[in-house]
């Protein structure tokens, strides 16, 4: 078996304005390029309250994250923190929710990053762009976490740099400077402005905390600081950054487009613009969410991977997860992550929509359970002040709010039962292992249930 990772103590060169990039890399992605018109349509204008909401939280859990990662830089991240401050168990049943619903996401980015890509090329299967895709963000993973980074900042330029572009148009539009075929039409009431009611803003707070999500990622990379105390600095500038470009883009769409013309299949930037004649925006577009469903996947498959090594080494996974050899990653390790993805493709591409859906739903739950469990743990490891405290509290309470939405909304309710299912699943797999961890130590022996590398 390898090294245990809770001692781990990595440094590399990574400064944190590249940090602060990388986050914004992996962070814009399909969840907030389309998964953002979802929102719309459920809230309305108010999606800006929801946004609010969402980057509180989330800003108050990678302040729990880095702080943690600025005292003690452990490799396995926010598991090696959990199981730090509650024991075994939590690591264990912390990884592996975390690993199953991430590889059931790459499964649903892959297959959207194929739709896109069959917007050029309509005649060529679903499956061919996903194999293409997956195998591309395999070699990115195995150059190495220094390309990695290098790619994310890229792509995160020109992401931003497509943001920006649209805010430009829309900010001329508005203006009066190009015209469209129909005026602009400006939400003037409070059915405009909320049309579904309260219970409609609740509802579409989830979809606000998935156009954030990837802070895990942000707090595995967070080892590679050359100095790990500048974690914090550097997610408040990316958290600052996002909430800038989300807000002042989804600001810009409400006020263009009434809220009932958005919809799940068309990015609201697209929708927004449709009324020009701007005959390159949607090919614009398009690139756009193909880059930002390629940088989340490839976050992704180096998160799953560095997640079952360091489970591996702490003897929580089969102890050939980590054995190292000429590649940067294990070859099992590399080989079960291409066989989940693959089965979650094959999954996308065979289920009904919406049975697939409600999967990926509860996958993205399942992360945000993870978020409460890193508020948790920060309790028990850091030296909390009365401001943390509320700081903290605040970030529980507005993930219970979005994950508490989901049950006022048909699409997302089933999803949200499935990732009750699969955390039961995964409880009582992590009861019986725990049951064989205390009958082992009382003996006096270290329990690995996992043949060793």
């Amino acid at each position: 078996m390898g090294k245990s990772s809770s001692g781990a103590k990595e440094k590399g060169n990574m400064k944190w304005w590249q940090l602060s990039l990388f986050g914004v890399g992996c962070t814009i992605g399909t969840g907030f390029f389309l998964g953002s018109s979802i929102a719309i349509k459920m809230t309305g204008p108010a999606i800006l309250i929801a946004f609010i909401l969402a980057a509180a939280g989330t800003y108050f859990v990678f302040d729990a994250l880095a702080k943690m990662t600025a005292q003690e830089p452990l490799k396995g991240g926010f598991r090696s923190y959990a199981k730090k401050a509650f024991g075994r168990w939590a690591g264990f049943s912390s990884g592996w929710v975390y690993w199953m619903s991430e590889v059931l996401i790459m499964g649903s980015q892959m297959t959207a990053l194929s739709i896109f890509s069959r917007f050029w090329f309509p005649k060529i299967p679903l499956w061919v762009f996903a194999g293409i895709y997956a195998i591309l963000g395999l070699v990115v993973v195995l150059i190495g976490v220094s390309i990695l980074n290098k790619l994310e900042n890229v792509l995160a330029i020109l992401k931003i740099a497509a943001i920006l572009m649209f805010v430009i148009i829309a900010l001329l539009a508005i203006f009066g400077v190009i015209d469209g075929e129909r005026p602009i039409q400006y939400p003037d009431s409070q059915k405009d402005l909320i049309p579904h009611g309260v219970l409609g803003l609740w509802s579409g707070v989830i979809f606000a905390f998935y156009a954030f999500g990837g802070i895990e990622i942000l707090g595995l990379m967070a080892t590679q600081l050359k100095d790990p105390k500048e974690a914090p600095k550097a997610g408040k500038v990316m958290l600052l950054t996002l909430m800038i470009i989300y807000m002042l883009s989804i600001g810009l769409a409400v006020l263009m487009v009434p809220w009932n013309q958005f919809n799940g299949e068309k990015s609201p930037f697209v929708n927004a613009l449709d009324n020009y004649n701007l005959t390159f925006i949607p090919h614009l577009f398009n690139a756009a969410l193909i880059i930002a469903g390629f940088s989340t996947m490839v976050a992704s498959l180096f998160a799953v991977t560095s997640i079952l090594v360091t489970l591996s080494e702490e003897g929580d996974a089969p102890g050939l997860f980590c054995k190292q050899g000429k590649l940067k990653v294990p070859i099992p390790t590399l080989l079960i992550t291409v066989l989940g993805i693959s089965a979650s493709i094959v999954s996308a591409l065979l289920m009904p929509g919406h049975v697939y859906e409600y999967i990926t739903t509860a996958a993205g739950l399942m992360l945000l359970y993870n978020w409460i469990f890193i508020l948790a743990s920060s309790w028990k490891l850091l030296e909390v002040t009365a401001k943390d405290k509320i700081k903290y509290s605040l970030g529980i309470l507005f993930i219970l709010i979005a994950v508490s939405g989901t049950l006022f909304h048909g699409t997302s309710r089933p999803g949200f039962f499935i990732s009750l299912a699969f955390v039961g699943i995964i409880g009582c797999i992590t009861l019986i292992m725990n049951l064989k961890w205390k009958k082992k130590k009382k003996k006096g022996k270290v329990f690995s249930p996992w043949p060793t590398a």
